[in-house]
């Protein structure tokens, strides 16, 4: 992998492990090289997974949350964390999927296969559900809307962590957690919001889940939020192969880049990288559960 310019270089390892908080390890980015498998083909295969998750682990990355967004890349979680003992899964159907399916007449179809997936017992979110208006237009938010709350009760029904999608939605997704009554335990994937509603999740009692993004330079608001948040409401993630991290923007993101996104949570917050680390792996147990039963 060093040995490549058009793959991100592994980080230096974190001093204590920590958890990937929601990436999805089933999808290949056909238009960046990929670091995981440079001369492979197709789709993952569970020897591309196994391979991810080692390389992610020499640099303190030991667990994931593997999430499948629709029914494909939720069948394959379920799969995958039956193999992985490093892996917990989440499943949902993603709110951009929900159009189609309502207009074709499958979405009733498609919620039932979701609650089947989400009993098993290495399912441990309803994730990522949510709203999204950058890529659905006006006439697709009512039945986001509809599948939000739908998810909303299943996180309720399973006792289940509930993994948000928030993209240029911020008042409707808090607006429909209240009317509904939010999960027990709610993430916020990938946060996206500014200092106040940062504060408002907080005051909610919700988890923020910082990606990639808040590395950027241009994301000094997102790090004044981050900044606000106590340390006991905050996760980390990859939203990998999305999202990459600076230093390596342009090429595709994996679990082993997780380094460079806590250090710089470890940063805005005014804590050391090791407190960091127990925090966010603290944190994602208390969300989750154990990873490993035995």
């Amino acid at each position: 992998m060093a040995g490549r310019d058009d793959v991100a270089a592994r980080p230096d390892p974190l001093p204590l492990a920590v958890v990937d908080n929601h990436t999805h390890l089933d999808i290949r980015r056909h238009d960046i090289p990929d670091a995981i498998a440079p001369d492979g083909q197709g789709e993952r295969t569970t020897a591309d997974v196994a391979a991810a998750l080692a390389t992610a682990a020499t640099v303190g990355v030991d667990r994931v949350v593997q999430v499948g967004c629709d029914l494909e890349s939720a069948r394959f979680t379920v799969d995958q964390v039956e193999r992985h003992p490093s892996m917990l899964g989440a499943v949902a159907l993603h709110p951009n999927e929900i159009p189609d399916l309502a207009e074709s007449g499958r979405l009733q179809e498609a919620w039932d296969e979701i609650e089947r997936l989400a009993a098993h017992p290495r399912v441990r979110a309803i994730g990522e559900t949510g709203l999204d208006y950058f890529r659905t237009g006006p006439e697709g938010r009512a039945v986001q809307q509809e599948s939000f709350r739908w998810h909303i009760d299943l996180a309720k029904r399973t006792g289940k962590a509930l993994q948000i999608h928030d993209r240029d939605s911020h008042e409707d997704v808090l607006r429909v957690l209240a009317e509904e009554g939010a999960p027990q335990t709610t993430v916020l994937h990938c946060f996206s919001g500014d200092l106040a509603m940062a504060r408002e999740c907080v005051e909610r009692g919700y988890l923020l889940s910082f990606a990639g993004t808040v590395t950027f330079k241009s994301a000094a608001g997102l790090r004044e939020a981050l900044t606000h948040t106590p340390i006991d409401q905050v996760l980390a993630e990859t939203d990998a192969p999305y999202l990459t991290p600076s230093p390596e923007r342009g090429r595709a993101n994996a679990p082993y880049l997780l380094p460079h996104t806590v250090r710089v949570m470890a940063a805005a917050l005014g804590v050391d990288v090791a407190t960091m680390c127990t925090a966010i792996s603290d944190n994602s147990e208390r969300v989750y559960g154990p990873w490993r039963t035995s």
